[in-house]
């Protein structure tokens, strides 16, 4: 599995014009936060973060579905 995963599309605006988003310190520094993003279109910026995996349901017989 990727160590960074890239969005597609912003999820505030729609536009796919996306870049790691970039902060920059007093002293000049400049880190990228891991899973933040920059858009371009409405010049927001924010996270993605994967919780993890979510097991289905268990289906039980002869419960309704």
């Amino acid at each position: 599995m990727s160590e960074r995963a890239t969005p597609f599309h912003c999820p505030y605006c729609g536009e796919e014009d996306l870049r790691p988003h970039e902060v920059v310190s007093e002293t000049g520094e400049v880190s990228s936060p891991h899973g933040t993003w920059h858009c371009r279109g409405c010049l927001r910026a924010f996270s993605l973060k994967m919780l993890g995996l979510v097991r289905p349901d268990p289906v039980t017989p002869g419960a309704p579905q």
